[in-house]
């Protein structure tokens, strides 16, 4: 008893130390919202923002009733801003409905995405596929080394919740179960990071680039990430070797069931293609309808007829969308108006921000104000929301997968290496190529980009939905 009483102590001091740090480092934003809104507040701050502040300290505390904790956190928002402050859409229960009228679509997709890549995930687990790569990955820690490699090159091309689940139903595989949640979490930050320096890899690199950015400015964003993903790799790998060696069999055979292989590939490229055709030809659409959401459960309709999904799986992953939409909600009536002046230690802080506050609306931001490098930038809203497990859309749908890891103590304690990797990485692009701010290329009445939340944090998000979760990544 003494032995589970220090641990929970333990964990309490990691929530309460983590909420204390979110809400200094949101300092700004608070003040920034004070400054061009009337909101009540206490000690400067915004009382919307503690009451977000609070939600998140419920979650970090009580982990085992994260679903309730956010749920209660919505509805006592959404009741505050109904009867006190309004929205910005216009105030009491009308105001609350053009602000939902608006965010529907972005909820829905994410819905969609999290339920739909639950169910592709198992149809790769049950491809076979997993049990054969124990046999090409590398012996010792670098077979989960490159594992988390594989994972980050996906991302780059691939939906981050599709790279990460993946990757999570793999190192169930090689690892007969016993994923480690240090692991767990290299596993996410591969997945954020690997999406960070490409406009297709992450739905904030996609909004910068539908605003006009330059793919070319994105794209410096791997420096950073790669060096990143060095820094945690490594003793991520070492951990997860030391807690569990890869499983191999050489003598075993394995069926590969290329029925289910070619469904996770249709699956994956009807997304891509979709997220970029709407993106590109009906971006105007995209704020109307959920466009990439509904291609994913489109094409594992049409598959029912050659393989039938683990439809026993829906329930579950319901349970954790909800958890992350309701996140996401309340992100997303926060009374952020601008961000701090745009500066290399700025753009340092939103990195961390975005772990627990939704990185869309301060994607959005960031491109309306201008003044960014947009390498840095891409890089600290993409990655940044791995640092929580609720941080990114991905850490969201590998939790869901691995229960254990709905935690934050034990997050941060055993996945320390993340934000240390986040640092060295930002300070190595600082280093490398400097801070080189761009110029605001659009003007005020075109700055708002037109982008259909694909998700992450935060939050981690194909053009990918990475998604706006209170962090994500």
């Amino acid at each position: 008893m003494r032995s589970l009483h220090r641990t929970n102590a333990s964990r309490g001091r990691a929530g309460y130390l983590l909420a204390a740090t979110g809400m200094l480092l949101a300092a700004p934003l608070a003040q920034a919202a004070g400054a061009v809104t009337m909101s009540p507040a206490l000690f400067g701050i915004p009382v919307d923002f503690i009451l977000f502040g609070a939600t998140l300290l419920g979650v970090a505390l009580f982990h085992h009733y994260v679903l309730q904790v956010a749920l209660t956190g919505l509805a006592t928002i959404t009741t505050y801003k109904i009867l006190f402050t309004g929205f910005k859409t216009g105030p009491g229960i009308a105001g609350f409905g053009a602000h939902m009228g608006h965010e529907w679509v972005l909820l829905v997709n994410l819905l969609g995405l999290l339920v739909g890549f639950a169910l592709l995930a198992r149809h790769f687990e049950d491809s076979g596929v997993p049990e054969v790569l124990p046999k090409l990955l590398p012996e010792g820690w670098l077979g989960p080394f490159m594992l988390l490699v594989i994972i980050f090159v996906l991302s780059g091309f691939l939906d981050n919740i599709a790279a990460a689940l993946i990757g999570a139903t793999v190192a169930a595989s090689v690892f007969k179960r016993k994923v480690h949640i240090g692991y767990l979490a290299a596993i996410v930050a591969a997945s954020n990071g690997g999406g960070a320096g490409s406009v297709v890899g992450d739905t904030t690199t996609t909004m910068m680039w539908l605003d006009g950015v330059s793919p070319l400015d994105v794209v410096e964003a791997y420096v950073p990430a790669a060096v990143a993903t060095v820094v945690f790799g490594i003793p991520a790998a070492l951990l997860q070797h030391k807690h569990m060696a890869i499983s191999r069999d050489f003598h075993a055979a394995h069926h590969v069931d290329w029925a289910r292989v070619g469904i996770v590939g249709f699956i994956l490229v009807g997304a891509i293609v979709t997220n970029v055709t709407v993106n590109l030809k009906f971006a105007a659409a995209a704020d109307y309808f959920p466009f990439l959401g509904a291609a994913v459960w489109v094409a594992l309709l049409l598959a029912v007829p050659l393989r039938k999904p683990e439809w026993s799986l829906v329930p579950g992953a319901f349970k954790g969308s909800v958890f992350l939409l309701s996140l996401v909600t309340c992100a997303s009536m926060m009374p952020v108006e601008e961000l701090p002046p745009a500066s290399w230690p700025s753009a340092l802080a939103l990195g961390f921000i975005s772990a627990v506050f939704d990185n869309i609306p301060l994607t959005a931001l960031a491109l309306k104000q201008g003044g960014y490098d947009w390498g840095f930038l891409a890089y600290a809203v993409g990655f940044g929301g791995s640092m929580l497990w609720f941080g990114s859309s991905a850490g969201v749908a590998v939790a869901n997968l691995f229960p254990e890891a709905k935690s934050v103590g034990q997050w941060l304690r055993h996945g320390w290496m993340i934000p240390v990797g986040y640092v060295v990485g930002f300070f190595v692009l600082l280093a490398v190529l400097g801070w080189h701010p761009h110029e605001k290329h659009k003007d005020d009445a075109s700055a708002a980009p037109h982008v259909q939340q694909a998700a992450p944090a935060a939050v981690s998000p194909a053009p990918t939905p990475a998604i706006g979760s209170p962090g994500y990544q």
